[in-house]
């Protein structure tokens, strides 16, 4: 018994038709006992524990894909693929598999993927094999008919994939592509079309392999510009050898990588744009397809990822100021792509990407480029961003954290010399940048918002045992953070009425108080101190007063957060201030209306009859309730005198309260 260790990385594929990373480990092939037979063995590199045990089953179909993958389906719905790192062992475990079943290792398929019928199974049986007309001009439109009827069955599909494979046929077929070209034959040039497409729904790894070759990718490209159902040709090869251009911002000086890159791109072109969108029928029939652009984009990341010096280059030139303004927008493009690709990562290889990003500094790039004039490079920037807050808000608070206090080391050494410090916190330049946002519809202000509370939620921080992350980060950001946020509020809102209302600044407000209100619900003691301190509610009701309806509903719902906690500190604070008032008015001045705004004070008030909050009901019933005693189309403004002149009672006659509860207690 032999057993060859090997590394691979095993992959099942989920719903979605989506590869999933079950880890990394060392395959061997060996007799287990249990199984009855010989198996597959995977065992992790880290714990040594059992990442698969797999029976090698006389009838499972194996295939062998790009030299270093081996893919087979356990069952109906449970598909495994081995990824290598090393050809050899690939080609070791294939000849242990082939061995097993009695086949030639040459092949790329160990049996035949059927689920034929018996009509099937007895054609199968009178011939052996597909015979392809001969590759001619003339008998291009028998090709066509021949691919189309064998697409049906799984079994003609195989018989027509291995005489394809075995015969060179699809580099004849894209020589008879020029001829046609050269001769304008535009109905030859349509029935090459209606075969290259129905080439790629054989699904064939090892003719996706012929056909995404250097030397013949641009001329099945060239085909399928030929649809018959378009009146003039597509132009595809146009776009990838004219616009499209590929930069390498850094040089790459592997040969393979480069080559790599061009192939996934125009790949995944032929998939996004060249080929028609398939049918519910074609879907799976191109799941090969989608699995041959997933393993290349991974083996893509794993080699830019492992190339140190391509890294340290990057980072270098994106943060020297001597780099020009074009070239630092192509460096920040590629690192925006590079972060786009590993999305296609599983959990795991995620993490080694980022914290490579992270070594290599990725935040302190990230701040110099933010504090740019380039609104592009900015746009570009804020992507990246995006994807750091989503994988790992706590790597961006700790930079940040750190940062602060650096800067405060410094701001103590500068004061002492009379010097200002300018230096901008990194969340501060986003904030800064969602306030300055110039576009009319705010899309980078609302993503830039979505951002900031991803950071500031105390849903996704860190508790250990010494110290926890949300009364750092808290405090850090009350500290140097919430005055720029709440700085366009202030500015706005220092007479009766916003000082201007139109629609962009109305639109941003309604931003800062979406993020104000979740801080009320998530922050408990650090928003209600600067609430108090600051004011801000009173400024926060001016809003009330402008003439946008959604404006006035957020500053509404501000409110309500707050007393939807009933807490008393605020409710102290609420009645010194008397600001129920900006309520009761704008209240009375929508008068008998019956919209959206009528609805949510009436409720607000409702919520404190309900909830029979004692100091709140005694204060507006003693201030408003001349200006509310006409409302009767509800009677909730009847029920909270009810309530205050109960509560009276009870203050006036304590024995009749005591009272009702011996009663109560009695009974």
């Amino acid at each position: 018994m032999t057993d060859t260790r090997r590394r691979v990385k095993v992959y099942t594929l989920n719903e979605d038709r989506q590869w999933d990373d079950r880890g990394t480990g060392h395959v061997s092939s060996g007799y287990v006992e249990r199984l009855k037979g010989m198996s597959l063995l995977v065992r992790a590199e880290s714990d040594g524990s059992l990442l698969l045990e797999s029976k090698i089953n006389p009838n499972t179909a194996y295939q062998k894909q790009q030299d270093t993958l081996i893919v087979w389906s356990e069952a109906e719905n449970y598909d495994l693929a081995l990824s290598f790192q090393e050809k050899a062992g690939c080609d070791e475990i294939w000849e242990k598999i082939c061995q097993v079943q009695g086949k030639d290792p040459s092949v790329d398929i160990t049996q035949d993927l059927v689920d034929e019928s018996e009509e099937e199974r007895f054609d199968d049986m009178s011939s052996p094999g597909l015979e392809l007309p001969s590759c001619e001009l003339s008998r291009l439109e028998e090709i066509a008919e021949l691919v189309a009827s064998s697409l049906p069955s799984p079994l003609r599909r195989e018989k027509l994939a291995l005489a394809l494979e075995n015969e060179g046929y699809i580099k004849k077929l894209l020589e008879l592509f020029h001829v046609c070209e050269d001769l304008e034959n535009i109905e030859g040039l349509h029935h090459l079309y209606e075969i290259i497409k129905g080439i790629f729904l054989l699904n064939r790894t090892a003719l996706f392999e012929v056909m995404f070759s250097e030397e013949c990718i641009m001329d099945v490209i060239g085909c399928l510009e030929y649809d018959p159902a378009l009146s003039q040709p597509r132009k595809h090869r146009e776009f990838l050898t004219k616009t499209a251009k590929f930069k390498e911002v850094i040089p790459i000086s592997d040969p393979e990588l480069k080559q790599k890159i061009h192939q996934t791109y125009r790949v995944q072109y032929i998939q996004d744009m060249v080929l028609p969108t398939p049918s519910v029928f074609e879907e799976n029939m191109l799941s090969t397809l989608h699995s041959f652009i997933f393993f290349n984009k991974v083996e893509i990341v794993g080699m830019l990822q492992e190339d140190e010096k391509f890294l340290t280059d990057l980072f270098a030139q994106l943060t020297d100021e001597a780099t020009d303004e074009e070239k630092r927008q192509e460096l920040v493009n590629f690192l925006k792509e590079f972060c786009a690709f590993s999305q296609t990562l599983q959990p795991q290889n995620r993490d080694a990407f980022f914290k490579t990003l992270s070594n290599m500094g990725i935040l302190p790039a990230l701040e110099v480029i933010l504090g740019m004039d380039d609104t592009q490079v900015r746009s570009a920037a804020t992507d990246i961003f995006s994807y750091l807050v989503e994988y790992n808000p706590s790597m961006v608070r700790e930079f940040v954290m750190q940062e602060a206090q650096q800067n405060d080391d410094v701001s103590k050494k500068l004061t002492e010399q009379k010097i200002t410090n300018k230096d901008i916190l990194l969340i501060n330049l986003i904030i800064e940048h969602m306030i300055c946002d110039t576009d009319p519809e705010l899309g980078g202000a609302v993503q830039l918002m979505g951002l900031l509370r991803t950071l500031v939620d105390p849903e996704n921080m860190l508790a250990t045992a010494n110290k926890t992350e949300k009364t750092e980060f808290l405090g850090f950001f009350y500290k140097h953070c919430m005055h720029v946020l709440t700085a366009p509020l202030l500015a706005n809102t220092t007479e009766d009425k916003p000082s201007k209302d139109d629609f962009q600044t109305a639109q941003l407000l309604a931003l800062v108080l979406e993020l104000l209100t979740f801080c009320v619900e998530h922050h408990t003691y650090h928003i209600k101190n600067y609430i108090i301190n600051k004011d801000i509610l009173r400024r926060v009701l001016v809003l009330m007063a402008s003439k946008h309806a959604f404006l006035a509903l957020c500053a509404l719902r501000f409110k309500r957060k707050i007393i939807g906690l009933k807490d008393e500190f605020y409710n102290r604070y609420i009645m010194k201030s008397f600001l129920f008032e900006p309520v009761v008015k704008a209240f009375l001045n929508n008068g008998s209306r019956y919209n959206l705004m009528n609805s949510a004070i009436i409720e607000m008030f409702e919520f404190i009859r309900v909830e029979d909050i004692k100091s709140l009901t005694a204060h507006v019933v003693e201030n408003y309730w001349k200006a509310l005693e006409d409302v009767d189309y509800v009677q909730t403004f009847k029920g909270l005198k009810l309530r205050f002149e109960q509560q009276r009672e009870r203050q006036d006659n304590p024995k009749l309260d005591s009272m009702r509860s011996i009663l109560r207690n009695h009974r």
